[in-house]
């Protein structure tokens, strides 16, 4: 994801957070992004779950950066440090993810995805029920299967269940292949750089759409009512 779109991840639990804020977080080496080739950031979703438990861990239990940095170095070093005093312990994620460590894509058991959720079985099931998360071969669930029911929780908490949310997947399959559609002369183009340049395309394209969708649903919800 570029910057922009971590932003848009973030905004709605942190109003306040800011693109200067995630740079600013960056150099304390609170987190370190990849770079593409012609050097733009790309966060993983490791590394938007560990600036949610930065900015989290400071705005609830008002700690300095300097510890949360340390116990965060702690984590990347393989150690099992004690939670910081009031606060919960290092989300899976975050642990798969180190910030130096470059780990692999995370996955998680069914215990482990619903414990980092948290969400209750039935939830998961019923999601599942509608496609709108599925299990790896192995039954492994990836950090996307997670964020999907991460977000189910909170919006069950308002009365929309998993079958208000088909349409959602309807418009994420719609969007999925105009992005294709982008970035498949890419693909077929050769050369070492060739496929590289056809992903960072594609996140660029997949996250403006994003945006472009956030943004249509705040307006329409500015709209008057009949």
């Amino acid at each position: 994801m570029s910057i922009g779109a971590v932003l848009e991840l973030l905004r709605a639990e942190f109003p306040d957070v800011s693109i200067s804020k995630i740079r600013f977080l960056e150099e304390q080496g609170l987190v370190e992004p990849e770079r593409t080739a012609s050097g733009y950031r790309k966060f993983s979703h490791g590394d938007v779950e560990r600036l949610r438990f930065v900015l989290a861990v400071q705005r609830d239990h008002y700690m300095p950066l300097r510890v949360i940095r340390d116990h965060l170095d702690a984590v990347d070093a393989g150690e099992d440090p004690a939670p910081l005093p009031g606060a919960p312990r290092v989300p899976r994620l975050v642990a798969d993810t180190p910030a130096r460590a470059g780990a692999g894509e995370a996955a998680f058991t069914r215990a482990e995805v619903l414990a980092a959720g948290p969400a209750p079985e039935e939830l998961l099931a019923e999601l599942e029920s509608f496609g709108l998360v599925a299990a790896r071969s192995g039954g492994l669930y990836d950090a996307e299967s997670l964020a999907v029911l991460r977000a189910a929780a909170g919006l069950a908490r308002f009365g929309i269940e998993p079958r208000h949310l088909r349409p959602f997947r309807n418009a994420a399959d719609r969007e999925a292949g105009l992005v294709e559609q982008v970035v498949a002369p890419l693909r077929r183009q050769r050369g070492p750089e060739a496929a590289g340049r056809a992903d960072e395309v594609a996140r660029e394209v997949a996250a403006l759409c994003v945006r472009l969708h956030a943004s249509l649903v705040a307006t329409a919800l500015q709209r008057p009512g009949p």
